[in-house]
């Protein structure tokens, strides 16, 4: 319960209210006395002034001593609560209406008396007070001159040991008793509703722990995540919360993808091993028949099995560089370099290549294509090697006297490719996973022929998938096989 955020956030906020009450009574204690002083300060601001020039302190450069007492007098049955206070120039205490034991000091400074008579509309200046040792108050002075000599100062303490007093008595009294409860219980109130607020605001962060929670104990995935949000119309916690959902649903989708990847690296592996045994046991077996019967076999015999060893050679040559071409293309290590360029041209200048092995099949060979085809934007390397492989496996899959054709045409801002066969097709079974990486279409082919990996499809469909398409299957047994892609129109 204590490591609760609730519990930490409400003994947070109730520390902040203590605090912020205790601060605001201490304030209000300080400043009213303050405020107090200030307005009297302001409203007996020519009271000294009016003292000197309604009476004679000073004649012939002498203290009038007999103006001065008669002056106090007049000052303490008026206004008990002013003391008077007649300083020579330099601050000291010469006279003053208070009794003898009440004036603890005999030095004033001089600075707040300089300030005062400067006119300073900085607010409060609080003076010496003669009757406390280390304590100040409010004031009025004014000064005493005789021609253009400074002969000292009427100094006059506003804020008396009856003005504390009396302060004290109001801070002590009902009204400040009613003030303080009113500051109480409005804390309180504040309190409670910051209370109620955390408790909401909470409830959604409980939601948010409850999701995490299910995600850890391998759920993955809230029953009720939203398919998305619009993050503008969510508070914080509320997108954090989507936001949250998102991320695991992306984490779900790498977890199902690195489980896929697993299963094709594991079928790889089986799939390769199976692949460069045949051709390298071949090659092996070959290659040792004619290093221990060299001398027993006819020139004819050596030549046949040297065309068989280089036949399965080139076999590995071109099954490891299918590997590491398709690895280039799936860690995207090849970018297409788009240029304009005519498809058409292309695929004339590319069946030139398969003429003398459809001669040889007696395969009829045709590119159906006219001038009118527009230009594409892709990268004319890869689309070069994605034609080669289609018509490579339509020729590998077309029995003799069969026929495949490359087709062009133009199908909405795009240009349409479509390699035909009249090969056997592809049953419904495999279709699906033609394409998929490392796949192994024995049944595809309708026997071992030809059986392998058939990186030729897959590298194509990864080239096709950089350009921002598809290679779309559609075959049946016995009615030959048809694979599609499009390439944009160059604007």
């Amino acid at each position: 319960m204590l490591h609760s955020l609730y519990l930490k956030l409400v003994l947070v906020l109730f520390a902040l209210f203590i605090l912020i009450g205790a601060v605001f009574l201490a304030v209000a204690m300080y400043t009213a006395p303050m405020y107090q002083q200030e307005v009297s300060q302001r409203l007996n601001r020519d009271l000294a002034t009016y003292i000197v020039n309604e009476h004679v302190l000073v004649e012939d450069g002498q203290v009038r001593r007999d103006n001065l007492g008669e002056l106090f007098r007049n000052v303490m049955t008026i206004n008990p609560s002013l003391e008077l206070y007649l300083l020579d120039p330099n601050g000291q205490v010469v006279a003053h209406s208070m009794p003898r034991d009440r004036v603890k000091r005999r030095w004033i400074s001089l600075g707040p008396i300089r300030a005062f008579l400067a006119g300073d509309e900085r607010g409060l200046i609080m003076g010496d007070d003669p009757g406390h040792e280390n304590r100040q108050n409010s004031f009025t002075v004014a000064p005493i001159d005789f021609g253009n000599e400074r002969r000292g100062y009427i100094y006059a303490i506003l804020g008396s040991e009856k003005i504390a007093h009396v302060t004290d008595v109001l801070q002590r009294s009902l009204i400040m008793k009613w003030s303080l409860g009113a500051i109480v219980i409005a804390l309180a109130f504040a309190f409670v509703a910051g209370l109620v607020m955390f408790f909401f605001l909470m409830r959604k962060l409980r939601l948010l722990s409850a999701a995490m929670q299910e995600f850890k104990t391998a759920k993955l995935l809230p029953a009720d995540a939203p398919a998305d949000f619009d993050s503008e119309k969510l508070d914080e916690i509320e997108s954090m919360a989507a936001t949250f959902q998102a991320m695991a649903r992306r984490i779900q989708q790498q977890v199902d993808g690195l489980r896929e990847a697993e299963s094709l690296r594991r079928e790889l592996v089986a799939n390769v091993s199976h692949d460069l045994r045949t051709p390298l046991a071949s090659l092996s077996g070959f290659l040792e028949t004619l290093q221990l019967k060299a001398d027993t076999l006819s020139d004819g015999e050596k030549q046949a099995y040297l065309n068989i060893a280089c036949d399965n050679a080139a076999r590995l040559r071109t099954l490891v560089d299918e590997l590491f071409e398709l690895a280039k293309l799936e860690f995207n290590e090849v970018q297409p370099q788009r240029e304009q360029f005519s498809l058409a041209e292309l695929a004339f200048d590319l069946s030139h290549q398969f003429h003398l092995r459809a001669r040889e099949k007696h395969i009829d060979f045709e590119v159906i294509a006219d001038e009118s085809v527009p230009y594409v934007l892709a990268d004319v390397g890869m689309i070069e090697r994605v034609l080669e492989n289609l018509i490579d496996n339509s020729f590998k899959h077309t029995p003799a006297d069969g026929r495949i054709a490359l087709r062009l045409s133009k199908l909405d801002g795009n240009v349409e490719v479509a390699v035909s066969d009249s090969g056997a097709g592809i049953d419904a079974e495999a279709l699906p996973r033609v394409l998929e990486r490392y796949y192994r279409k024995d049944q595809a082919n309708g026997g071992e022929e030809h059986a392998g990996l058939g990186l030729g499809l897959t590298i194509a469909s990864r080239i096709v998938e950089l350009h921002g398409s598809q290679l779309c299957v559609d075959s049946a047994l016995e009615r030959g096989t048809t694979i599609k892609f499009s390439l944009p129109i160059s604007a």
